[in-house]
């Protein structure tokens, strides 16, 4: 992550000569050159971090966390991603919770939300983890919630492709009977793919049946920061 940094703290500083040594950008306020610098040191940022994502597994997760708004604008929504992610950690001990972009990567793996053998179910431990989520969820109403479902590599890639799309859509059903919005969720199969652990131990194989988030600001909360950054 320091790696990251240092890359991205080089190439604002590079836009930011540019931009203050542009004779047309010379009669803009401070601020707003400030937005301007930050929203495209943070695309290069969300470049670096989808990328980095990316080449470590989760490539369709960290495509979607990759992504950033920038800014002022981006740094009220990560403000508030910075909030969301440490409600989750106390109300779910024990998740994998990380803060990418302007966005959360939530894991959870198959002691968190377990399904029965070779099927879709969601257990009764299972369906008590994603209680513990529902208030969070409700708290920040202005995100969308991706949901990613994995499987190890026994059995057929379609197999497992299909089983994966049916234990993300269990989750999804789930969350929305439980009153959350249906249109803030989109549900996706990956199968086998994406491991981060090896498919060759049953300890390997456990990590690899998980559920994964991708929590980011829809439409209404990246207006509302616009507006806020613009005060």
């Amino acid at each position: 992550m320091k790696k990251i940094s240092t890359i991205v703290l080089g190439t604002v500083f590079m836009i930011a000569t540019v931009f203050t040594g542009c004779e047309s950008v010379k009669n803009t306020s401070n601020q707003q050159r400030g937005v301007a610098i930050g929203a495209v040191g943070g695309a290069v940022l969300g470049g670096i971090l989808g990328n980095n994502i990316g080449k470590g597994g989760n490539g369709a997760l960290g495509a979607v966390l990759g992504g950033v708004i920038g800014g002022v604008a981006g740094g009220v929504i990560g403000t508030k991603m910075d909030k969301q992610a440490r409600e989750i950690e106390t109300a779910l001990p024990g998740a994998q919770v990380e803060r990418v972009g302007e966005g959360i990567r939530l894991v959870l793996g198959e002691n968190a939300v377990r399904f029965d053998t070779n099927k879709s179910t969601l257990t009764a431990a299972a369906k008590a983890n994603l209680d513990k989520l529902v208030p969070v969820f409700n708290q920040y109403p202005d995100t969308n919630i991706q949901i990613y479902g994995y499987t190890d590599s026994t059995g057929t890639p379609e197999y497992n492709l299909t089983l994966s799309e049916q234990r993300a859509a269990s989750v999804k059903s789930y969350l929305i009977g439980k009153g959350l919005v249906a249109s803030r969720f989109v549900t996706t199969g990956l199968g086998i793919a994406d491991p981060i652990a090896t498919n060759d131990t049953p300890e390997g194989r456990s990590k690899n049946r998980r559920v994964e988030f991708a929590i980011t600001a829809n439409e209404k909360m990246i207006q509302d920061a616009q507006k806020e950054a613009g005060k």
